[in-house]
């Protein structure tokens, strides 16, 4: 019989590591792909329509269920904002049909507000992020709490430790 496959979900708001954190993981775990939902919505101008958002949703769930049938990934992670039950529940409905012999992961990576802040504020000042993502951002905080998913407190952490520290949620189910 074949290992069980992994999907692990990971969400968070802006800034707080996901990718980071998921760059990491995947040294980490075996035969393991990572997708970045922003990667599916890289656009410009960057515009959200209801046209936009069904795009994107198609998209991640193709990549995802793809990348769940191919037997040479056991490990497929995927990171996005996800700051609604809704949006976590439309991914997993999409991917459904490719979820058999596969444990699915959902985990928030959620931060202090200061820790969040020092975050972003390194990306403003070096150029990779607007100003205006601190304040959007701080604001998504308190929704993380509200979902049902597993929550890890990155606050005191790099992104090595975080990594270790989900592998270790991972490893107890």
């Amino acid at each position: 019989m074949e290992p069980k496959k992994k999907c692990i979900l990971i969400s968070g708001t802006m800034g707080v590591g996901k990718t980071s954190v998921c760059k990491e993981l995947m040294k980490l775990l075996p035969q393991s792909v990572f997708l970045d939902g922003d990667w599916c919505w890289y656009s410009h101008p960057f515009t959200v329509t209801d046209a936009t958002k069904k795009v994107v949703m198609e998209n991640i769930g193709f990549m995802l269920q793809n990348f769940l049938r191919c037997p040479d990934y056991q490990n497929i992670l995927f990171c996005w904002v996800m700051d609604h039950q809704e949006i976590i529940d439309e991914v997993l409905k999409r991917i459904s049909p490719a979820l058999e012999n596969t444990s699915v992961y959902s985990i928030s990576l959620i931060a202090s507000e200061q820790a969040l802040t020092q975050h972003l504020q390194k990306d403003i000042d070096n150029g990779l992020r607007s100003p205006d993502v601190l304040q959007r951002s701080l604001q998504r905080l308190p929704l993380y709490q509200q979902l049902s998913t597993q929550k890890l407190d990155i606050s005191n952490l790099n992104a090595r430790q975080a990594a270790q520290k989900l592998l270790d949620i991972i490893a107890e189910k």
